[in-house]
């Protein structure tokens, strides 16, 4: 049986001495559609044993078997050529009019994917190691998809990819809470890497599945939204490894459609999700909706597009900012708007280290269940372990630390880490969801006088892009 670990660690070596790959994004991204390719390739091998008609949505001479299989293939410029001329766009421009979604997913995959590495015969070398593994095997992509998550959790510190992953103790707690069955839709609408997608599956699998029928229900039934490219990608490959044969994953702007028509059909029964906040939407997107819930700030609305998709009864565990609990207008009408359309049941309060290095904002979970309003909101405060001032890479949150969480869950006493807030209380406030600890006394914070300075610097720098974003608006 193959190393698969040392195979992924030489696949990184080799693909470091190309002069056209720099940094985590761009070798995770050349990884991803050489994995995608490989693993469709062994897929097919294995459809066209089982049945004589099947026919590959890839031409022959773009399958990996015709052009990679052979470790004394093509190499060198010619190998480089073939991936750049004919290899990329064949893929790019494959034949959707049947609406095959193989063929679909490819080709959307390769619309937004890039060939970075300039030398065919670096390319030759990975492509050689890439064969050692068979994927068809299920031990060995389990194996691999363990690896890959990790390569997706290094994807975390690179640049702005961040927001892309979701703390995997945090993605598992919210599903095992969630707990989403075999049968049931489940949706994440901004699913980046696929984190939620797989914890969904993994759920699923280790409770209902038992057979191939399952199987076909739970790829059914699990979907996803993912706008940006790269994400895109590797949340298909990330699906893949999960057993997952054509995911059922779009590569869309899910704000970018009519509000009103997300209609009977498309609703879902389970949500989880971490929405992106603190970004700008696509310009004229805030215009799908109604007038009255018109902003542009990501989060807010996809609170609004999140309780559209859930039928009633449907449940949602979703993560967002402190700034989506507060604020008045618009943010306060969304609020409402919520509160009376679900049952927000619970709110975990995190630090605002959890998403470090890519966010310190402080985020929260939140449970709740549509179709009737919420009576009453139960908090629960998330604390750091004995000792620890923060989360960071070396230091990340840990599944462990939730165990408190899931005790209390079922019993709901009020304690120094819970607390209950009657609805009429929160009307009173503005339909504010902002509650701080009642059992926990403020500390009086005090700062360095480089630390006020770079507040009031941060703070200018804020008000002058609100003010260039309503310019803009006014123009």
């Amino acid at each position: 049986m193959p190393n698969i670990g040392g195979i992924v660690k030489t696949l990184q070596n080799i693909m470091w001495k190309d002069p056209g790959v720099s940094g985590d994004a761009q070798r995770l991204e050349q990884l991803g559609w050489m994995i995608t390719l490989k693993i469709i390739d062994d897929k097919e091998a294995e459809m066209e044993l089982i049945s004589d008609d099947y026919v590959s949505v890839i031409p022959g001479e773009l399958q990996w078997r015709n052009w990679a299989a052979d470790s004394e293939g093509m190499t060198g410029d010619a190998l480089k050529d073939f991936v750049d001329d004919k290899l990329f766009p064949g893929l790019q421009n494959l034949d959707v009019s049947t609406g095959n979604k193989r063929a679909v997913l490819i080709r959307d995959i390769f619309a937004g994917t890039n060939n970075y590495m300039k030398n065919g015969t670096i390319i030759r070398q990975v492509v050689n190691k890439l064969n050692e593994i068979d994927f068809n095997a299920s031990e060995d992509r389990h194996m691999f998809g363990d690896i890959y998550e990790g390569l997706l959790r290094d994807l975390q510190s690179a640049g702005n990819y961040g927001e892309f992953y979701t703390p995997r103790a945090v993605t598992e707690i919210m599903t095992e809470i969630i707990n989403p069955r075999l049968g049931e839709k489940v949706l994440d609408p901004a699913c980046g890497t696929g984190g939620f997608l797989t914890s969904a599956i993994e759920n699923i699998r280790k409770q209902d599945v038992h057979s191939v029928e399952d199987l076909k229900v739970l790829e059914e039934t699990i979907r996803g939204q993912e706008l940006k490219p790269l994400p895109f990608m590797l949340c298909v490959t990330n699906l893949i490894l999960h057993d997952i044969e054509v995911p059922n994953v779009m590569n869309m702007d899910s704000l970018n459609r009519e509000y009103t028509s997300i209609g009977a059909k498309e609703r879902v029964d389970v949500i989880l999700a971490n929405p992106p906040f603190g970004a700008s939407v696509s310009d004229g997107v805030e215009t799908n909706y109604p007038a009255a819930f018109r902003t542009t700030e990501s989060a807010d609305l996809f609170l609004l597009l999140m309780i559209r998709y859930l039928r009633d009864g449907g449940r949602a565990a979703i993560v967002l900012p402190d700034g989506s609990l507060t604020g008045d207008g618009v943010k306060q009408r969304i609020r409402e708007e919520f509160l009376t359309q679900c049952n927000v049941h619970t709110i975990v309060r995190l630090p605002n280290s959890v998403f470090q290095p890519y966010a310190s904002v402080a985020t929260n979970l939140l449970f709740f269940t549509k179709g009737e309003p919420t009576k009453e909101i139960w908090y629960w405060e998330h604390k750091l372990p004995e000792g620890q001032k923060s989360y960071s890479k070396t230091k990340p949150i840990q599944k462990s630390e939730f165990a408190s969480l899931k005790e209390w869950w079922s019993t709901r006493v009020e304690n120094e880490q819970a607390w209950k807030v009657p609805v009429e209380k929160i009307a009173e406030s503005g339909w504010n969801l902002d509650i701080k600890n009642p059992f926990v006394k403020e500390e009086e914070v005090t700062h360095t006088t480089s630390e006020l300075l770079q507040m009031l610097s941060d703070s200018f720098k804020k008000s002058e892009e609100l003010i260039g974003e309503l310019k803009k608006e006014l123009k």
